[in-house]
């Protein structure tokens, strides 16, 4: 029942286009045709958008729980804040991990029609809180809503780009979300000051984009692989229930993704790595990489200046460098493989942690290195949009993509949390940083055990 392997779907024919004496020295972007173009823009603005509310939540919890918690519980606002990022965090996990299982059953376009309607209708609500309880719940279903957009635009674009400029599609996709967080910092540094509720008007702003978002991609198409494997699927099941002898494969089909995902022993193994991979790089991102703005904005206070305008200009600075790396780890994994590039990145991020929140005192360089450190510690989530579709069949790449980049969220939800009683318990965020920052370890040791698969196709069995 299954069909030869063809690469990444309508981007195949120009993969085999390019191995052609006529084309191949063709510019790599010449090579990328228009419906190619069209998944990707759309991936990339609904994760823009995810960005721009996520980041908006960083910078406006700490104001936004000044208003809404008792003034006696005032000195506890790290861990509140860690709190209500965490349950953020909890919830884009849930919704993530379902998104991705319908992903496989319903299909990648219409999946993503369904996360970006509900994103749309939720992103407001936090602006509705009325005390810190209502904000957290709030919050939480802004982060179920948030959830299944990754997964099912990571599966799109991969199957839809050629094998040899995937990792460049991963790349300009995941800079998305670093494009939206740099966004949510401009608008907070014009917006900080309209008043007390300028926190609320933040997660306003986000709801119309949505919505536009949801008209570009009623033009993009379904992924042909998806459709041939939906096809399959359907006979098997037929078949199945007819009460016919299933070969190893339609066996496969016939299991739900989830079951599946664990039952051929190659793919557990590499979603036990991926997993723990993943979750070095999500509890680095929200154990640390969250406090940069409210740490530079400290250091900046100490010197008399705003730390409001500090925090929006290291924001900035951070998501600046997240955006290169998003882009260049896709890039250089195209370059140079997978693996030794993903090793990198982890290295990188954990050497210079304590650079950023402990040798460096001076608030304008700290711009800088903030910069440089947003390369590397943010700019490694793009090895999971690049990474993951090629390490799993096509029947279950929705499932596999989710539950690895979701399933880390249920722990590293509590990154936040533990890094915001750190920050309480140490007086400062230099050592609770550092401190967070070995889980790059994980990550770092992990990546050689991943097979190598840059320039191949995308496998339809393993």
């Amino acid at each position: 029942m299954q069909h030869p392997v063809d690469g990444s779907g309508g981007g195949a024919r120009d993969a085999h286009a390019l191995a052609s004496p006529t084309t191949q020295h063709v510019v790599w972007y010449r090579s990328i045709n228009r419906q190619q173009w069209s998944a990707l823009i759309a991936s990339n603005l609904g994760w823009f958008f995810d960005g721009y509310e996520t980041y908006a939540l960083i910078l406006t919890v700490g104001g936004a729980l000044g208003q809404l918690l008792d003034p006696s519980l005032h000195a506890q606002i790290p861990f509140y804040a860690g709190l209500v990022i965490a349950l953020t965090l909890l919830g884009w996990g849930v919704g993530g991990l379902i998104g991705g299982v319908l992903a496989d059953y319903i299909g990648r376009k219409r999946m993503m029609m369904f996360a970006i309607l509900a994103y749309s209708l939720t992103t407001g609500l936090s602006a509705l809180s009325w005390d810190w309880a209502s904000f957290a719940a709030l919050r939480f279903i802004v982060g179920l809503a948030m959830g299944s957009e990754w997964a099912t635009g990571t599966a799109m674009t991969a199957e839809i780009w050629p094998d040899r400029h995937r990792g460049k599609g991963a790349g300009l996709m995941q800079c998305g979300l670093g494009t939206g967080f740099f966004v949510a910092s401009l608008v907070w540094l014009f917006m900080s000051g309209v008043g007390e509720h300028a926190w609320r008007y933040m997660y306003l702003i986000g709801v119309l984009p949505g919505l536009a978002t949801l008209w570009m991609r009623a033009g993009i198409p379904e992924s042909e692989q998806w459709e041939r494997v939906n096809t399959d699927r359907k006979d098997t099941l037929a078949r199945k229930r007819a009460g016919v002898a299933l070969d190893d494969q339609e066996q496969a089909l016939a299991r739900f993704t989830l079951v599946d995902l664990f039952a051929v022993p190659e793919l557990r193994r590499r979603t036990v790595i991926a997993v723990l991979m993943s979750l070095s790089t999500t509890l680095g991102w929200w154990g640390i990489s969250t406090w940069v703005p409210p740490y530079i904005g400290s250091v900046a206070a100490h010197s008399g200046l705003s730390a409001s305008t500090w925090a929006s200009f290291a924001g900035m600075a951070y998501n600046a460098g997240a955006i290169a790396g998003y882009i260049g780890l896709g890039f250089l994994a195209d370059a140079y493989g997978r693996k030794r590039i993903t090793f990198l990145f982890f290295a990188m991020a954990f050497v210079l942690t304590p650079v950023l929140f402990m040798w460096t005192h001076d608030a304008a360089l700290l711009l800088a290195v903030a910069c440089v450190t947003g390369f590397f510690s943010l700019g490694q989530y793009t090895w999971m949009p690049t990474w993951l579709p090629e390490l799993y069949p096509t029947r279950i790449r929705g499932t596999a993509i989710a539950f690895c980049f979701n399933v880390p969220r249920f722990l590293a939800w509590t990154g936040p949390l533990v890094a915001g009683t750190l920050i309480a318990r140490f007086g400062g965020y230099g050592h609770a940083a550092v401190t967070v920052g070995f889980i790059y370890l994980v990550g770092l040791v992990l990546a050689p055990f991943l097979p190598e698969t840059r320039g191949k196709p995308l496998p339809e069995s393993v």
